[in-house]
């Protein structure tokens, strides 16, 4: 599978290795504020050099015709099973989110008296929480647009039409880009105007779980928006033909992923809690 480009050349060992130490030195600086950047970044590079020269022998791999019908039943396996892998992530976020928004007053959250009373309540007292009508409200409806021009696009490739599959791609993108702007700017406000705590003594669970699955959400979108940028640059290529255009459907299945996601997040982090 990795013949095509040299990739299977580089020792697993290696890689294992450098994906380690870049985890390790990531966890130093969240946790301990120490770490090396060398290792950190030159792990985080080689990473993305890993993935990258897979993914661009499964490209190459797909034109020689070495994606045998078996074979594209596994690739199917393998991305139904990293999208399973990543609703759980989100359900741990969620899950922590539940628990201590429905028992906060049945939880000890700190051994500081002060704060524990603070957090009795949920949204605990102190913090002020964003106004879900404004920018999430905004994001909400660009993810569901972009949810139709994806779907539109897939239909389009499906049909033969290349040129409306290229145009929906292009707005899916955009659409994609003003999402991680509009949140980069939602970002900036809660931390201009200290919602949630920061700034202030109340800073705990409440800012922590929004920030981390909202944060982790955005960088999801932002993976989705390269998938299909990629995806979009292959369609003006040549690649993908109406029966057989795997890469597209998994960048699809990808992106309406985050979109269900996203609606979890409006719907619970956003409005019922706040």
């Amino acid at each position: 599978m990795l013949a095509n480009s040299g990739f299977q050349g580089l020792d697993p060992a290696l890689q294992a290795k450098t994906i380690a130490d870049f985890k390790t030195s990531q966890q130093w600086y969240w946790l301990l504020g120490k770490g090396d950047p060398i290792i950190l970044v030159g792990g985080f590079l080689f990473t993305v050099f890993c993935m990258a020269s897979w993914w661009g022998d499964v490209i190459k791999e797909s034109h020689k015709g070495d994606h045998t019908p078996v074979v594209g039943i596994g690739l199917r396996y393998g991305m139904i099973l990293f999208i399973a892998s990543e609703v759980m992530f989100f359900v741990a976020w969620f899950w922590m989110f539940f628990e201590v928004g429905l028992f906060a007053d049945e939880r000890t959250l700190s051994t500081i008296p002060e704060v524990a009373s603070a957090w009795a309540k949920w949204p605990p007292e102190g913090v002020e929480t964003l106004d879900a009508f404004h920018l999430p409200l905004m994001n909400t409806l660009v993810l569901l647009l972009s949810g139709t021009t994806v779907t539109w696009a897939h239909h389009a490739l499906q049909e033969g039409n290349r040129k409306g599959a290229q145009l929906g791609l292009i707005i899916t993108v955009v659409l994609g880009l003003c999402f991680t702007g509009l949140q980069v700017l939602e970002y900036q406000h809660a931390l201009h105007e200290e919602y949630f705590g920061f700034g202030g003594e109340t800073v705990g669970v409440y800012g922590s779980s929004f920030f981390m699955a909202t944060g982790f959400h955005g960088a999801h979108v932002i993976i989705g928006t390269i998938f299909l940028a990629v995806c979009l640059f292959r369609l003006m290529a040549g690649h993908f033909t109406p029966k057989k255009h795997f890469g597209f459907e998994a960048a699809a299945w990808y992106w309406h992923f985050v979109d269900v996601v996203w609606l979890f997040l409006f719907a619970f982090i956003y409005v019922a809690f706040s």
